[in-house]
């Protein structure tokens, strides 16, 4: 008896999620929502929002990285610069694809110069290091302080810290930012 209720209660669950996304005449009737699959097939038809390229967060923290990237770039390409900070963490920790510190300076230029108090800090932090781009500690500088002036506590500390940079470095980085030669 058990057994015959299970399958029946089986069937009826797959008859209801057939109906549920029925096409018919007038659309979809109860189309897909807040999953994966809708947020990547409304990436993918061009539609970025900020809840979408918040979703990029979520995806990236259960490891799928490529997943991310793909949200990430094109949330990136519509000027959403929270994505453009995180392509930055993908490309500077060979995420979904290479390590490329080149690139993740380049998106934290293109965040800071968009006005993202993380782009400036996290560029700051990239001239300051020489990683990415050439070394310009002055300079490096002026990008802490107007994210500090921003609000941003990290910049905030840093600055408070005379720009001690093993103020904002876990001690399990310090190999990846210590000098090439």
């Amino acid at each position: 008896m058990r057994l015959a209720t299970l399958a029946a209660g089986l069937l009826l669950i797959s008859a209801n999620t057939a109906l549920s996304q029925t096409e018919t005449a007038g659309g979809t009737l109860n189309p897909e929502e807040l999953t994966l699959n809708r947020v990547m097939k409304d990436v993918a038809e061009g539609r970025t929002s900020m809840t979408i390229c918040a979703t990029g967060y979520y995806i990236t923290k259960s490891g799928r990285h490529e997943m991310a990237r793909e949200l990430f770039e094109r949330c990136a390409a519509a000027g959403w610069t929270h994505a453009m900070t995180w392509m930055s963490q993908l490309d500077d920790n060979g995420l979904g694809g290479p390590e490329d510190p080149d690139k993740a300076a380049e998106w934290d230029r293109r965040a800071a110069e968009a006005g993202d108090p993380i782009g400036k800090l996290n560029y700051g932090l990239d001239l300051m290091r020489g990683r990415g781009v050439m070394e310009n500690r002055a300079l490096g500088r002026q990008y802490i302080d107007e994210a500090a002036r921003s609000g941003l506590p990290t910049a905030k500390r840093l600055r408070a810290a005379d720009y001690d940079l093993d103020v904002v470095t876990p001690d399990a980085d310090n190999w990846k930012y210590a000098p090439a030669f």
